[in-house]
């Protein structure tokens, strides 16, 4: 019991001191809190102080600063007036200056035409004596060239006008005298510049020539091949000359056979084809045709190889095809023995030289002496000459008209209109020209020339005949006062017509009739 009351009397003095501490703590804090309200209280106090000294100083600096921003502006305001009025006493002075000024420019105007007024007074006092003094001049003169006119027995304009025809015949003669030395002098050196480039180029082109004729000769391996050739009752030699249109002649010359023909592409078919057989030794009718169809594609394709190469030496570009195969067939094309292949390459090669000295378009003129006799390639297979062949040809594959000329004017169909087509003409005629270069019977040219002089001077009121261009061109000088402009183309036309009737010539022989009437005078 005791234990138990000690222990209630504990917890009781326990509760009891809980709630002193509780009492006492919050007196306590009371007591604080009153403290702080105090200091805060004092504080704030202070703060607002502090606030309204600060903005009584912030006042009085704004005001200071307001005063001194007036002052400030007034100070600039101030200076601005006197600017302006500166300025205002600079302009006055120099509008008074130019007022000055002017006046004086006016005064100086015054004192000019015042002068002035005085010269044009004296200009006219001495017009009017000019006039006076013009006059009296102008009748000394008259009388002085009525006196003149008296003395000479002619009036002023006739001696004027044979003064002036005396001065023009003397000023004609001593040019025309200025104009023969010129021309003659420059033929001289044109002459000899001429044949300087001639035989330059002519030394550049040295090269040998060899003649093609109308033959060729194919060796035989043994005699008994040549009854082979000919077949059971000649079979064999029928069907190749019928496949290839080439005479094929077997005599007595010992182990060879000649093919002859006029068409030397015909001829190198035959003996491609014939080397073939013979190499081979099968040799009948169907075997035959074989051989001479694949000769003659191999031919075709040598000859454009041939053109190609020929172009790729020259520098030759954008050829027509059609142009490329027509050159290829001047492989196998002769002029008197000339090939015309070769003949183009050397004319253009000869023409570019003499073009390079000269300053003239180098590339043209070799495309124009390529070009200048292709229409040969053609005369085989069409009507007219190679001139009209050609022209027509390379007018329809769109050639320049330097070329156009250079084909028809090389034979003088028509005038060179280009300085390198005569070029391409002078090389023409040194290529054909050359020793060795073409063959032909002389005694039969001369008997065709002298027959078409002949023809030509049977004519009555003809006075000169000239065969040139190597026979294709006979020119006939008629007497004016026989022979009418009507009767030209008459005895043109008789010409021509005998001539066809009377020889035998290739190609086209062009006839022309000349009449001219001359005056002639003589200056002593």
């Amino acid at each position: 019991m005791e234990l138990l009351s000690a222990l209630i009397a504990a917890v009781a003095g326990v509760v009891v001191g809980a709630v002193v501490g509780i009492f006492v703590g919050r007196r306590i804090e009371a007591r604080q809190a009153e403290l702080t309200r105090g200091t805060a209280q004092s504080e704030a106090r202070g703060i607002l102080e502090a606030a309204e000294r600060e903005a009584g100083t912030l006042k009085r600096s704004a005001e200071l600063a307001g005063k001194e921003e007036g002052f400030r502006l007034r100070d600039e305001q101030l200076r601005d007036v006197e600017d302006r009025r500166v300025e205002l006493e600079r302009l006055e002075k120099r509008v008074a200056e130019r007022e000055e000024s002017l006046e004086k420019k006016l005064d100086a105007m015054d004192q000019r035409q015042e002068r002035v007024a005085s010269r044009e007074e004296s200009l006219l006092t001495r017009e009017k004596d000019l006039d006076i003094s013009r006059k009296d001049l102008e009748q000394e003169k008259s009388g002085f060239q009525q006196r003149l006119e008296t003395l000479a027995g002619m009036t002023a304009q006739d001696a004027r006008s044979q003064l002036i025809e005396r001065i023009e015949e003397e000023a004609k003669a001593d040019a025309a005298q200025s104009v023969r030395e010129i021309r003659e002098r420059s033929r001289r050196e044109a002459e000899r510049e001429a044949k300087k480039i001639i035989a330059m180029s002519i030394q550049r082109m040295a090269v040998d020539h060899s003649s093609e004729i109308t033959v060729s000769v194919v060796p035989l391996p043994s005699d008994d091949m040549t009854g082979r050739i000919i077949g059971r009752e000649g079979r064999n030699i029928r069907s190749f000359e019928h496949a290839t249109g080439v005479d094929v002649v077997v005599d007595d010359t010992p182990e060879a056979v000649i093919l002859s023909s006029f068409d030397p592409i015909r001829r190198e078919v035959a003996r491609i084809a014939m080397q073939r057989l013979v190499s081979d030794g099968r040799i009948h009718p169907g075997r035959i045709e074989e051989v001479v169809e694949k000769a003659s594609e191999d031919v075709k394709a040598e000859m454009h190889e041939a053109a190609e190469l020929v172009l790729y030496e020259l520098g030759i570009h954008g050829l027509h095809p059609q142009l490329v195969e027509v050159l290829g067939n001047l492989r196998y094309r002769t002029s008197y023995g000339q090939n015309q292949l070769q003949h183009g390459k050397e004319v253009a090669l000869l023409a570019a030289n003499m073009a390079a000295e000269l300053g003239l378009d180098v590339e043209m003129t070799k495309r124009m002496g390529l070009l200048h006799d292709i229409g040969k390639g053609l005369t085989h297979t069409q009507e007219g000459s190679h001139v009209e062949i050609g022209f027509e040809l390379c007018k329809r594959h769109d050639e320049p008209d330097q070329v156009l000329n250079a084909i028809v004017a090389h034979h003088g169909e028509e005038p060179a209109r280009y300085p390198e087509t005569f070029l391409v003409t002078a090389a023409d005629a040194i290529s054909g020209a050359r020793p060795g270069a073409r063959r032909e019977s002389f005694e039969h040219y001369v008997k065709r020339l002298e027959k078409l002089e002949e023809i030509a001077r049977s004519y009555a009121g003809v006075s000169k005949v000239y065969a040139i261009q190597a026979g294709r061109e006979i020119r006939i000088l008629v007497m004016p006062e026989k022979i009418t402009d009507e009767e030209m183309a008459e005895l043109s036309e008789k010409t021509a017509r005998r001539i066809e009737d009377e020889l035998q010539y290739p190609g086209q022989i062009k006839v022309v009739v000349v009449r001219e009437t001359r005056a002639v005078n003589f200056a002593r």
